[in-house]
């Protein structure tokens, strides 16, 4: 039986780009992306508001409702976050630099994640804490902090490391 390797990605585009094309690509690319995660954020966020508004939302203990303030702020962050590159794309759409706001959307971006998986796992943490108690919300959300950080963080810059080797 033989194994053969993956392939590697072809480090020249299959067509000439211009670094100013480069540059429009990669922001497109990056503003579909972030209509995804805003939707994402703006159904969290939808739930946060609501659970205000329940009647059980006024037996919530003290660190409950910290967290439940917490976890609607980071929303509301990340939301804004996320839309930043769209802002600064409008803000500066005509202007040369093209390159330079991606790499700021980006870097926004990867903010922007940091924030919808803190408030993600905070709302998990809410529920989880009502649901089955504190100790056990804690561990559970704590293996979902580390999906997060793995699935978000780990796992690109463990894929890009090589590849930047190979460049």
């Amino acid at each position: 039986m033989t194994i053969t390797p993956p392939p590697q990605p072809d480090p020249t585009p299959p067509y000439p780009e211009s670094p100013a094309a480069r540059a429009d690509r990669r922001l497109i690319e990056l503003l579909q992306e972030l209509r995804v995660l805003q939707t994402g954020v703006q159904i969290v966020f939808a739930f946060l508001l609501g659970v205000a508004f329940t009647p059980r939302f006024a037996e919530l203990g003290d660190a409950q409702q910290d967290i439940y303030v917490t976890t609607l702020l980071l929303a509301v962050l990340a939301s804004a976050v996320f839309a930043t590159p769209v802002a600064l794309h409008r803000g500066l759409f005509h202007h040369p630099g093209k390159e330079r706001i991606v790499r700021v959307s980006v870097r926004v971006a990867q903010l922007g994640l940091v924030l919808l998986a803190s408030a993600l796992t905070g709302a998990v943490l809410l529920v989880l804490d009502v649901v089955l108690g504190t100790p056990t919300a804690l561990v559970l959300t704590s293996v979902i902090a580390l999906v997060f950080a793995g699935l978000w963080f780990v796992l690109p810059w463990a894929v890009r490391r090589p590849l930047r080797d190979t460049d």
